[in-house]
């Protein structure tokens, strides 16, 4: 009875991982609360409650089989698709960008659900292709046109950091599969070749973003000022921080977005290193986990799926950090668990509730034998 306890529960959910996911989520509010000056309002509450609603989503998603996944992977990237094109028709502008959909209830931004569309219907056309059409155009063009097209109308937006998103998802499901590596490679090629023009097709506020994170200082009070007191706020709270409820940079408004977009500086200013590596072992624990559920998986479908939505959270974690930290531009990409904000934690949720799926499937398999 008591080895039955332990398999019952490790069958119904990986707690482990809630538990991980618990304590980053925690930590998020801790800092949320010291942002709003010692208040719950208006951030921190609505954090964890955010969370539980989306634990509650990931919990139910991961209960739906594979076969469900795969017969749903053209009918939802296919209506994804078409309310993306409804927002470049009827779509609310708010902050300078036409991204959402006004339902009158609630506002949708369908950008963020195309992350993992595209990830499950390419794992999908990858798993019905034999391995030795991979390798040829046959495997190719469909991944470009399904990764290309929702880009493309998200670049429209304007949305650069979720179109490079929605690309890294499926890009890594193509390379998984199994396509040549002399394909990344001359697409890497055709890119760096295509930069400058690439470059002169972004806005005009996307092209300062680029120029001040080669040069920073160039314009410290202007368009520079997000980054420079992000270095300020994480460089003050050294190793050990300045203590909770102490940080000054976010306390007196010096440091925009202290809540969102550069959470991690007003964390590290409070927290200094030390709780700058507990987030990287929590964040490594998560990824650890879901290459490992790829790795592990029964079938093509659920490892590349695995895989796919795993460098998807990792690249929210990746380009977050690098980018308070002045290692790349700044795209407006917010850190899990730990910004506030409710679209971000639904999609790294929703990310999480799939790989829980495939998670369960594998272990059923080895409980079956």
């Amino acid at each position: 009875m008591r080895a039955a306890i332990p398999l019952a529960v490790q069958r119904f959910l990986p707690w482990h991982i809630v538990l991980t996911l618990a304590l980053l989520v925690s930590f998020g509010a801790t800092v949320l609360y010291s942002a709003a000056g010692g208040s719950f309002e208006p951030w921190a509450g609505n954090h964890i409650i955010r969370f539980l609603v989306c634990l509650t989503i990931a919990t139910t998603l991961s209960f739906i089989p594979e076969g469900w996944w795969r017969q749903g992977a053209i009918p939802g990237y296919s209506a994804i698709l078409l309310a993306l094109l409804g927002v470049e028709l009827i779509g609310a502008v708010a902050g300078g960008g036409q991204r959402w959909l006004n339902l009158g209830f609630m506002r949708l931004q369908p950008s963020e659900f195309m992350k993992p569309a595209v990830v499950i219907l390419l794992a999908h056309f990858y798993a019905l292709l034999p391995p030795t059409q991979t390798k040829v155009w046959a495997g190719l063009w469909p991944a470009l046109a399904v990764i290309g097209v929702p880009m493309a109308l998200v670049m429209l937006q304007p949305d650069l950091g979720t179109a490079i998103a929605i690309g890294v998802g499926g890009v890594t499901v193509a390379f998984l599969a199994g396509l040549p590596m002399r394909w990344f490679l001359g697409a890497a090629g055709v890119g760096l070749a295509a930069l400058p023009a690439l470059f002169l097709m972004l806005h005009d506020y996307q092209q300062r973003r680029v120029l001040i994170f080669l040069d920073p200082e160039s314009d410290p009070l202007g368009s520079g000022y997000h980054i420079t007191q992000s270095k300020i706020a994480i460089g003050s709270g050294g190793v050990f921080g300045k203590g909770f409820l102490n940080g000054t940079q976010s306390h007196l408004e010096y440091l925009p977005e202290g809540h969102t977009d550069f959470v991690f500086a007003t964390m590290a200013e409070e927290w200094g290193l030390l709780g700058g590596l507990f987030l990287l072992f929590g964040f490594g624990l998560l990824l650890r986990w879901g290459w490992r559920v790829a790795d592990r998986a029964p079938t093509r479908f659920g490892r590349l799926v695995a895989g796919g939505l795993t460098m998807t959270i990792f690249f929210y974690m990746a380009i977050n950090m690098l980018m308070v930290m002045g290692l790349a531009p700044v795209v407006g990409i917010p850190l899990p668990f730990m910004s506030h904000g409710g679209s971000s934690m639904l999609t790294v949720m929703i990310c999480i509730g799939i790989i829980m799926g495939v998670d369960r499937e594998t272990r059923r398999d080895r409980w079956s034998l």
